[in-house]
């Protein structure tokens, strides 16, 4: 693994300590606010403070130096029966992959893939870019190859995933579906387009027009895609380019509300 890159100028205290792994947000709060955390030689009680990043290597808590790391942006190739949780007691999950020299750095995954679902997996401790990721707010896209049972898929269902429809595949729920791109590829594979992510969505699609999904692969998030030869359970950093373009997509050069 290569060595990450800071993609931030500046920063929050609190976020640098959360990103460097030093606990939660509330119990970083709460320790900078005890007078334990100083720049150079200037006790900071503020949390909110902002840091330039030629100060991050001045940061001391109770007097030793911070361990600084910056916000980390990684692809999994989630393999088949894996939780995208990082702790389960029962079953495996996404936390086998991730560099030993990683964890405890505050990665989570953003937003979830089934547990039989395969494909790309974002994980990240820049809790900001996460949010705005998974929020419908950005319409962000997710692609999908489904292989599926039943009889071939024609024109009927792409028009109708076309053009969303409400649905109703539980007593009393109507999940209003925003309009999805429906490409086929042959009697029992299509790709599925979507801009928003309800729960089991793709099998519930595919379920209303009377076919069943027998393998379901993401091979498109928000515009990443795997690398060439990228196996499953194999993660790689983004690039400069990825994480840049990201950010562009989710606006996250707007000022972001404390």
């Amino acid at each position: 693994m290569t060595a990450f890159i800071c993609y931030n100028s500046n920063m929050r205290l609190d976020r640098i300590l959360a990103n460097s792994g030093y606990g939660t947000r509330s119990q970083i709060k709460k320790m900078i606010r005890s007078g334990v955390v100083s720049v150079g030689d200037t006790v900071v009680v503020d949390p909110g403070t902002d840091i330039t990043e030629d100060h991050f290597s001045n940061i001391t808590i109770s007097g030793g130096k911070l361990d600084f790391s910056s916000h980390i942006y990684l692809c999994l190739n989630k393999p088949d029966r894996c939780l995208t949780a990082r702790k389960d007691p029962r079953l495996p999950t996404v936390e086998q992959f991730i560099p030993q020299a990683l964890r405890g750095k505050g990665l989570s995954s953003v937003g979830r893939l089934d547990y039989h679902t395969t494909g790309v997996l974002l994980l990240t401790n820049d809790g900001e870019m996460s949010h705005r990721l998974t929020s419908p707010k950005w319409h962000l896209t997710k692609s999908y190859t489904v292989t599926y049972s039943g009889l071939p898929l024609g024109p009927e269902e792409v028009s109708r995933f076309s053009e969303g429809f409400i649905l109703k595949d539980k007593p009393g729920d109507r999940l209003i579906l925003a309009p999805a791109q429906l490409t086929l590829i042959d009697d029992t594979h299509c790709t599925l387009t979507l801009s928003e992510g309800k729960t089991h969505q793709v099998k519930r699609m595919i379920a209303s027009v009377g076919r069943s999904v027998t393998d379901l692969h993401r091979h498109e998030f928000a515009g990443i895609r795997l690398a060439a030869g990228q196996k499953p359970g194999e993660i790689r950093e983004l690039t400069r380019d990825e994480v840049v373009y990201l950010k562009s997509s989710c606006k996250m050069t707007e000022e972001i509300p404390r």
